[in-house]
Parts: C-alpha cells; sequence; structure tokens
C-alpha cells in the first residue's frame, strides 16, 4: 500500500511539474491546431467537435484533482515551514503555530489583532521595531499618557 502512494506521489509530482511546462504547453498547442486544421476533412461535424471537447474535459477533469492536490500538499509543507519559524523564534506568538486550523471567526479576530497591531506599527519612528500585539497596545498607551500629559503642561 505504501508503495502504491508512493508511486502515486513520484507519477502526480511528475505531472504537475510537466502540466506546467512549455512543452506541454506546446503539445496542446499542436494538438489544438491539428484538430483545427483537420475540421474541414471532417467536414466539422459533430463527432468531430466532440472529439475535442471529450478531450479537454477528461483532461481538465484530471487536473483539476491534480492540482489541488499539489496545492494541499505545498500549503501544508509551508504551513509547516512557517510554524517551524514562529516556534524558533523569541519573538513571534506561539498562538500562531496552526493557525491554519482555526475557525472562520477565529481568524477573523486575529486579522483584526494584526490589522491593529498594523496601525500601531504606522506610528513608530523607527522601521524596525517590532512588538507583539500586547506590548504595542502597552507601548502606545504609554506614549498617548506622555503626550497628553506633556499637552496639559503646556
Amino acid at each position: 500500500m505504501k508503495k502504491r502512494g508512493n508511486i502515486f506521489e513520484k507519477l502526480a509530482h511528475q505531472v504537475t511539474a510537466f502540466s506546467g511546462s512549455t512543452l506541454a504547453f506546446m503539445i496542446a498547442f499542436l494538438i489544438i491546431l491539428v484538430w483545427l486544421i483537420t475540421g474541414p476533412y471532417f467536414k466539422f461535424s459533430d463527432t468531430w467537435q466532440l472529439v475535442i471537447n471529450t478531450g479537454t474535459t477528461i483532461v481538465t477533469f484530471l487536473m483539476v484533482f491534480l492540482i489541488q492536490r499539489m496545492q494541499n500538499k505545498d500549503s501544508r509543507a509551508i504551513h509547516l515551514k512557517l510554524n517551524e519559524l514562529v516556534a524558533a523564534l523569541n519573538g513571534p506568538s506561539n498562538r500562531l503555530i496552526d493557525v491554519e486550523n482555526l475557525s472562520e471567526q477565529e481568524l477573523e479576530t486575529l486579522g483584526t489583532f494584526y490589522s491593529k497591531l498594523s496601525e500601531l506599527a504606522k506610528k513608530e519612528s523607527i522601521l524596525s521595531v517590532s512588538h507583539s500585539i500586547e506590548e504595542a497596545v502597552e507601548l502606545h498607551k504609554t506614549k498617548y499618557k506622555k503626550n497628553q500629559n506633556s499637552a496639559e503642561l503646556k
């Protein structure tokens, strides 16, 4: 069972790599060209049209699943790499590890927090300053109090 899965995985990877190549495009273009050229010979019959329709439908059907499979694998690999980076660094919050498993509502809430962090970061005078959400909120509360106190003294 493992052997078959491994063979299919290699085949899927090779087909995906090939389907994105110039050679694959040229072959597809050549097939369409031959089909167009043969139109007058077959008197543009229904069978002639059915050949290209059936062929493209089959290829499209298979490619949708193949592309989705490869996209899922690539996406999972990217998430794992990002999780490793988040886990290895001192600054980022470990709450972001496996964030892709959150619900849509939880992701929306997290997105709101990061929008807020972005707004706070725009107020920083030094571009390289980085904070967690909590640190940024506290820092800007402190800055706001200082600015408010300075305005009151004037």
